[in-house]
């Protein structure tokens, strides 16, 4: 069901990554990102590998809370295998009738399956797993804060990216509760050809906009209330800083990703 979903929900803890500078997750979470696409031989993705594993221990989150993450995804890595499985061209390993795998085809698909799935656990153990949104939040705000010169509206960025993170599981849970109510009263969502299928679909989506529509209401008029202008004169009850501890995993975490560039292009 949607509600094993876990992909934009923040699981609650004292680990490694939960207590690290939200700042530094960013950043260590954007430069991975550029690693993962830089990889294409076996070493570096076997260090990928190697890395996302000490990330999952440290992290000290359930895997299969992790795996939840990997759900919305499923078609997209599904169709990527299959496709780069049976049109890249290389040495024939298995022939069934018209269609071929190769070896290339092969290792193309794991790999760019591979990287699908680094990426998705990746950002969610360096970000939305181990960091509320309020943090994520702040150190957006406090990253791109140089560009308050330029009159580039970064408090209000980094509000509606908040706003947007705390709606993404109040969301799924809402289109969960949705459509068991539809299935008590005889809707079917699991039979049928692709166009029934969509076609029930627009009894949860016009109920789902409703809703979102009245929860967004509330939310503007509980701001307002709070006299919320804005981050002009704004203060933190809670100011972000680095330590030792931030430096130091942070330097550790850029050290193996040096590793697994020079193994990429050496």
């Amino acid at each position: 069901m949607l509600k094993n979903i876990t992909l934009g929900r923040y699981y609650p803890g004292t680990s490694v990554l939960h207590r690290l500078d939200p700042r530094i997750k960013m950043v260590l979470s954007l430069s991975f990102m550029v690693v993962i696409f830089l990889t294409s031989k076996p070493l570096p993705l076997l260090l990928v590998t190697a890395l996302t594993l000490v990330l999952v221990a440290l992290s000290r989150v359930p895997v299969s809370y992790i795996a939840g993450s990997l759900k919305p995804i499923l078609f997209i890595l599904l169709f990527a295998f299959v496709l780069n499985l049976f049109t890249v061209p290389g040495d024939p390993l298995f022939v069934f009738g018209p269609l071929t795998i190769s070896d290339q085809g092969l290792y193309t698909a794991v790999r760019m399956a591979a990287r699908l799935i680094f990426l998705v656990i990746n950002t969610t153990l360096l970000l939305t797993l181990t960091t509320t949104p309020l943090l994520i939040s702040d150190a957006l705000e406090q990253l791109l804060n140089p560009l308050k010169r330029l009159r580039f509206p970064v408090h209000e960025l980094a509000m509606m990216m908040s706003i947007a993170l705390r709606f993404v599981p109040t969301l799924l849970e809402e289109t969960d509760k949705i459509m068991k109510a539809q299935s008590s009263r005889g809707a079917d969502y699991d039979t049928g050809n692709l166009v029934a299928k969509a076609r029930g679909l627009v009894t949860v989506l016009i109920p789902l906009f409703v809703s979102a529509f009245k929860r967004a209401e509330e939310l503007a008029i509980a701001m307002e209330a709070r006299c919320y202008r804005g981050g002009e004169g704004r203060t933190r009850l809670h100011v972000l800083k680095l330590d030792g501890k931030d430096k130091g995993f942070a330097a550790g975490f850029f050290l193996v990703t040096v590793v697994i560039i020079l193994a990429q292009f050496l």
